[in-house]
């Protein structure tokens, strides 16, 4: 069972001040994150891409690459490339980029995107949306498979018979398909053999199970093993040295997180209740004291199938030493507990099967 962050490197107002913080500032305090993950233990952080004023990471492999050589163990991934809208060409080389600093711990996390901007930016169509995925993702697929590429799509300009450099140290690359939950996703990732990613954030998280078993059906059929298959969930959460310091410490910043982006999509209005609610522990926020919030993955994990936990810290925009004390108390204390009682767990459905 793998724990890690995911930050989408966020330069919202401070809901107490109003300050809004330099993207240069947040994105240096990212890296001092990703660094602190590593030490205190945790597997992975992830990296996500946006093209907009509130959010400062246009280029995950380049955060994450300034974090490597600071870092001995912990994966660098993105979190998500907006697949669609980039040259899988310069997404594989950039990665490979990053796997060579960092020694094999790179990989790609790779998804439509559920922002937009990116399209008109790069000069795509948004009626294109699924087919570009498609094709770039078949094609990032064919150059992680041979250095000599051969290929033509309708998108983007042939290659024909030519090296693509650098190679990564790992072989394959690792390569994840990030999915809101739509069902032709998951069946794709599974019939493709690739690790599948799931924003669970809003709801019950158990409903997911439905969607994992999904996959896995598809990925049997199309002959993969399923017993190696990864599935991720990219969850929101935030961890405080008890349960009510959480609570408190997190609804501002992510009430006014939801309710922006709310005014965009037309969400109804996020109160109290609402974050209430999403903390109790059927509900998806992954808000409390390490015990609490260790239960919370434990659960997750034995009843959907979950083999890697992302908690996506901050939503919007907090103080750095809150974050940092959550990503210290997420890898000393929730984590350890996670790992004991899921081998304890797999060792006893083991004997019994």
């Amino acid at each position: 069972m793998e724990i890690g962050i995911t930050s989408f490197v966020e330069t919202k107002p401070d809901v107490k001040t109003g300050e809004v913080i330099s993207h240069a500032q947040r994105l240096r305090e990212v890296v001092e994150e990703i660094v602190l993950a590593d030490q205190v233990g945790l597997d992975v952080f992830g990296v996500g891409e946006h093209h907009r004023e509130d959010y400062a990471a246009s280029s995950p492999a380049i955060v994450l690459a300034a974090a490597a050589p600071m870092t001995k163990h912990i994966r660098l991934t993105s979190a998500v490339t907006v697949l669609s809208s980039a040259d899988p060409v310069r997404v594989f080389q950039d990665f490979a980029m990053l796997d060579g600093i960092s020694n094999g711990r790179a990989e790609i996390m790779a998804g439509r995107g559920s922002f937009i901007e990116s399209f008109p930016l790069f000069g795509y169509d948004l009626n294109d949306y699924d087919e570009l995925f498609e094709e770039h993702l078949e094609l990032l697929l064919k150059i992680r498979e041979s250095e000599k590429v051969t290929w033509e799509g309708r998108h983007r300009p042939a290659i024909n018979n030519l090296g693509i450099y650098p190679r990564p140290i790992q072989n394959p690359l690792p390569i994840w398909v990030g999915s809101g939950g739509n069902q032709q996703s998951a069946i794709r990732a599974g019939l493709l053999g690739l690790p599948l990613m799931l924003a669970i954030i809003g709801g019950n998280p158990m409903q997911f199970e439905s969607l994992v078993k999904l996959y896995k059906q598809a990925a049997a059929h199309a002959g993969h093993d399923v017993s190696k298959l990864k599935i991720g969930s990219h969850s929101i959460g935030f961890v405080a040295d008890n349960a009510e310091l959480a609570a408190e410490t997190f609804f501002p910043s992510t009430q006014a997180g939801m309710n922006k982006l709310g005014k965009e999509r037309g969400w109804r209005h996020y109160d109290r209740s609402s974050y209430d609610a999403a903390r109790s522990f059927d509900g998806a926020l992954y808000v409390g004291d390490p015990e609490t919030v260790a239960q919370k993955i434990i659960h997750l994990r034995k009843n959907v199938g979950i083999t890697r936990f992302m908690m996506y810290v901050p939503l919007s925009s907090m103080p750095h030493a809150e974050v940092m004390r959550a990503i210290e108390l997420l890898g000393t204390e929730v984590a350890p507990r996670v790992r004991k009682e899921i081998a304890k767990w797999e060792a006893e459905i083991g004997g019994n099967q």
